[in-house]
């Protein structure tokens, strides 16, 4: 995902659709990537942005709308 995709959480519907307000990447090898996203609930939530990672945005639930 990349700064500015608009998102939605399939199990949360009650958070709206949001979008991705910051992504960061991690200069170490192996070290974390993720994104933050602005849900229309008010609400910024932070996610693991690596598809390698058990705990993925996606495997977690988020998509791209």
């Amino acid at each position: 995902m990349k700064t500015g995709n608009r998102v939605r959480h399939i199990r949360y519907d009650t958070w709206g659709e949001g979008v991705v307000v910051e992504e960061k990447h991690s200069s170490l090898e192996g070290g974390f990537c993720f994104v933050k996203v602005l849900f229309e609930d008010g609400e910024e939530r932070s996610f693991i942005n690596n598809l390698d990672n058990e705990c993925c945005c996606y495997y977690a639930g988020l998509r791209l709308i």
